[in-house]
């Protein structure tokens, strides 16, 4: 049997950024259903970082806090995924499990995040977000004075090599799918007294989540504690082209465009955090979230001053 939920405003994702917006939303008094399917994209990861006054936290007690938040101003949560949407301004309806639970809605907010993609090289995926990492700001305090390696993937393995090196005088740049570095590079990596291996990577050599060596063509390995890799960030954007949107591509992966307050191309439609900004950490994008949820909400407000304004010069 089809739940049937309506509300001013379907949240299509439960992480800090559809969390925020919805605790945003729900503090001034707007009716509001999250849909989340529980697949965090730090899940991995062993804390959350910068994130002033819960530096470390754990990313699912985060989650957990945030949730037992929205609750705690009338905020409805559906656990499942996002399986289609249709709809347009003021009648937006979302699908969750292939018609479980129809949620209907004056205003969408998509905080839907995105997918890593790694590169292809045994043992990256099984330690994701453990001993392979990606970003100096989220993880690069915990592996400082270690043996890096950064596996090169593109023509920004140099930009990757900097802030690591600022971490660690012991770091190697492994090129694999980099290009050649120019002389200029060539003489920047020399400065910096960064090793670099030319041969392809094979194969990452992993304890469980620990990082032990990087092994290149011809079966040599090279000891390490964590690895770096550039992945290209793919937000997830099937409900945006439901709703008729068109993702963006960027040099670093695919995301949703938006003005600085959240606003997309289509009508009724925000969205907020990784999904239409690639870079952000979890303190951005419940920034974001907020922002959204304030802008949301004003929206909705003119929209109600119009209704009750139409209906006051209604003949009695």
């Amino acid at each position: 049997m089809t739940a049937l939920m309506q509300a001013d405003v379907v949240v299509v994702g439960g992480g800090p950024a559809g969390l925020a917006a919805a605790v945003a939303l729900g503090r001034s008094r707007r009716s509001v259903v999250v849909v989340d399917a529980g697949q965090p994209r730090n899940a991995p990861a062993a804390g959350a970082h910068n994130l002033l006054g819960q530096e470390g936290v754990p990313p699912l007690e985060l989650l957990a806090r945030g949730r037992a938040e929205a609750a705690a101003y009338g905020v409805r949560i559906v656990t499942g995924q996002t399986t289609g949407a249709s709809g347009a301004l003021g009648e937006f309806t979302i699908d969750v499990d292939h018609g479980a639970t129809h949620v209907l809605a004056r205003r969408v907010v998509l905080a839907t995040g995105l997918v890593d993609d790694l590169p292809i090289v045994p043992g990256v995926e099984q330690a994701w977000g453990r001993g392979v990492l990606h970003c100096p700001f989220c993880h690069g305090w915990e592996v400082r004075d270690q043996r890096i390696a950064v596996l090169g993937r593109n023509e920004n393995a140099l930009h990757q090599v900097l802030p690591f090196r600022q971490l660690s005088d012991d770091v190697t740049l492994f090129l694999h799918d980099a290009p050649e570095p120019t002389d200029e590079q060539w003489e920047q990596l020399a400065a910096l007294r960064v090793r670099v291996v030319t041969p392809r990577v094979e194969r990452l050599v992993v304890d469980g989540a620990q990082v032990r060596a990087v092994e290149i063509e011809g079966g040599q390995a090279f000891e390490t504690d964590a690895v770096v890799v550039a992945p290209r960030f793919v937000a997830r954007t099937a409900v945006f082209e439901a709703l008729g949107g068109e993702p963006t591509s960027t040099p670093f992966g695919v995301q949703i465009a938006a003005d600085p307050r959240g606003t997309t191309a289509v009508p009724g439609v925000w969205v907020a955090g990784n999904a239409g900004d690639l870079m952000a950490m979890v303190v951005a994008s419940a920034a974001s979230g907020v922002m959204v949820g304030a802008a949301v909400h004003g929206d909705l407000a003119l929209a109600d001053l119009a209704q009750a304004v139409r209906v006051r010069r209604e003949p009695c």
